[in-house]
């Protein structure tokens, strides 16, 4: 059994959980979870215990009724005992249409993060998700300047993600070990004071920004090039949507937060920075969570020629995440197990963007691929 809590209960989350249920009942396969049935921790062994929010529209309410929302087919009994509890938002739903209401609200954010822990033993999850909106952040420079912004109440400095991370990481000392998934771009695997907080509390970080659409496909293609020596003279990508998020982006700091996880692939796997033009670039609503995608990438092959790939696609956005989460969750309760705390590079590499630590680089995901089989204790599925 993994117990599961979610942070940040909008369309990746609901999704997630609509699947799961899914999934056990028999109704769907498991496409769109790259180890289907392959560990030794089942689908049908998942369990969401708990779910935060701010959305004053969403607390309170039991998760049936959220994910209703974002689902309208069928009932999902095993959701109506999960009621979507008060979070922190500390800005990171700045100029979005969300009636917003957080524990930083009411208390200081030293009594929110104890607030959190004490609620995190109540429903005892084994792996905490953070699938929130897209923030502005800064990175931090060492575990220490950490503490002094939460002690300091400094809420102009921590972003919700710094802040649940924290939580997670006393959550786990106290408990003897959990994971935490950071599937948005904020750094916590790629921030050394948040590693050294996870090794030291105990706490297995999987991040940052779950890799599902454009940006793996990207990875691929530059490979396939690299690989025959064919030098790439420039990469343009992007990527249009419709969703929250997606509306989100159209704030700037928030975009680059995207940007720098996006783009982090082209130098790392080529061995030199491309011109190139990697990130979100608008909001239409029409599209809704299906968003559109286009690649085109320049290169010289042999005796000078010029060749081009263009690629173009619509991509549901939330569920190609939500996919990936059942597996997170899954290896995050086999870390633990492990002791394997602090970032796991094996697993990052093939799941995230932006994988942590922050030393380590993106390399070609079919790589990538077999290191995390490897590591899970999976045998190679190519050869």
């Amino acid at each position: 059994m993994v117990k599961v809590l979610i942070l940040g209960q909008g369309y990746v989350g609901s999704i997630f959980a609509v699947g799961v249920e899914r999934i056990k009942r028999g109704e769907i396969e498991h496409h769109g979870v790259p180890l289907a049935d392959e560990l030794s921790i089942k689908v049908s062994d998942i369990e969401i215990v708990g779910s935060y929010d701010v959305d004053k529209d969403k607390v309170g309410r039991n998760l049936e009724e959220v994910v209703r929302k974002y689902w309208k087919d069928g009932d999902f009994p095993a959701l109506r005992n999960v009621i979507v509890r008060k979070g922190v938002h500390l800005r990171s739903l700045k100029n979005l249409p969300i009636d917003a209401e957080g524990l930083e609200d009411e208390m200081s954010l030293s009594k929110a993060i104890e607030t959190l822990v004490k609620e995190f033993e109540e429903l005892k999850p084994d792996v905490i998700v953070n699938v929130c909106t897209t923030e502005a952040f800064k990175p931090f420079k060492s575990k220490d300047e950490v503490i002094k912004a939460i002690e300091n109440n400094d809420k102009e400095r921590l972003t919700a993600t710094q802040v649940y991370a924290y939580a997670a990481a006393l959550y786990a000392e106290r408990v003897g070990g959990a994971a935490f998934v950071n599937a948005i771009p904020t750094f916590i695997a790629n921030d050394p004071a948040f590693v050294d907080i996870a090794c030291e509390k105990r706490l297995v970080v999987f991040g940052d920004d779950g890799a599902t659409g454009a940006t793996p496909l990207t990875a691929d293609v530059i490979s396939h090039l690299a690989q025959r020596n064919r030098y790439v003279k420039g990469i343009v990508q992007f990527n249009i949507g419709g969703n929250m998020d997606f509306l989100a982006l159209t704030d700037e700091e928030k975009n680059q937060s995207k940007e720098f996880t996006k783009s982090s692939i082209v130098k790392d796997i080529l061995g030199y920075d491309a011109p190139h033009y990697i990130k979100p670039t608008g909001f239409l609503e029409p599209l809704g969570d299906k968003k559109f995608i286009s690649m085109h990438v320049e290169y010289i092959s042999f005796n000078g020629a010029v060749d081009e790939l263009i690629v173009n696609g619509r991509i549901n956005d939330s569920p190609a995440l939500a996919g990936l989460l059942v597996d997170l969750v899954r290896l995050g309760k086999i870390a633990v197990e492990k002791g394997e705390y602090g970032a796991v590079y094996p697993v990052n590499a093939f799941y995230m963007k932006n994988p942590g630590p922050f030393d380590r680089k993106n390399i070609p995901r079919i790589l990538a691929y077999e290191k995390m089989r490897a590591w899970a204790g999976l045998g190679a599925r190519h050869s």
